[in-house]
């Protein structure tokens, strides 16, 4: 099926070209989401005619997409998560808690702009792409965490592993520092009656 573009696609065409397309994807995606029509004769005068005018909207609406990729790009966002001892999440972090928390910070993204290539199922530090127009792309970064506290530890970079070894580290310690304690309390005893029968002799 032909279609003409009203806007650029990734991996299909810039705005103004025919492309051939699978009917299911012209109808459920290009069609339905105002990115193209079907390549009638009718359409393609109707695009000359319109062709002015959608290029200055596209302009106007790539410049709007690079001044908010600016301040988001890098950018670094807590999402706090429910997770095992292990760093295993219950449940996944999605497009829309992405969207969400960066929406909470005062950046207006939809969550149909975020692209999450690998499902999000640990806790750490992962990158997510924004794409705010067919030509601006963005990356940014989810802090995925158990509390606020756990995101600042990783957001200084270290993982929740390294911290749980730390932890179990100084729990060793601890416990071996207890023993020793009460060890040398034991020993303490058993010196006592040696020194009491040596005052005893004097």
């Amino acid at each position: 099926m032909q279609v003409i573009l009203l806007e650029r696609v990734a991996k299909l065409g810039q705005m103004g070209d025919v492309v051939d397309v699978k009917p299911g994807y012209a109808r459920n995606y290009l069609l339905l989401q105002g990115k193209a029509l079907t390549a009638s004769k009718e359409n393609i005068a109707s695009f000359e005619a319109q062709k002015a005018q959608l290029e200055a909207r596209n302009l106007e609406t790539k410049k709007e997409a690079e001044a908010l990729g600016e301040k988001l790009d890098g950018q670094q966002f807590v999402v706090i998560r429910s997770a095992s001892d292990g760093g295993n999440l219950y449940g996944s972090v999605t497009t829309r808690d992405a969207a969400e928390v960066a929406t909470a910070e005062g950046f207006s993204i939809d969550r149909k702009q975020v692209i999450i290539r690998q499902p999000i199922k640990v806790l750490g530090l992962h990158e997510v792409e924004v794409h705010l127009h067919p030509e601006v792309m963005v990356t940014i970064s989810l802090n995925v965490a158990r509390s606020p506290e756990e995101a600042e530890l990783q957001a200084s970079g270290k993982s929740i592993q390294e911290l749980a070894a730390e932890e179990e580290a100084q729990a060793e310690f601890e416990v071996s520092e207890l023993f020793d304690d009460i060890g040398g309390a034991a020993s303490d005893d058993d010196d006592a009656p040696a020194a009491a029968e040596a005052s005893e002799e004097d």
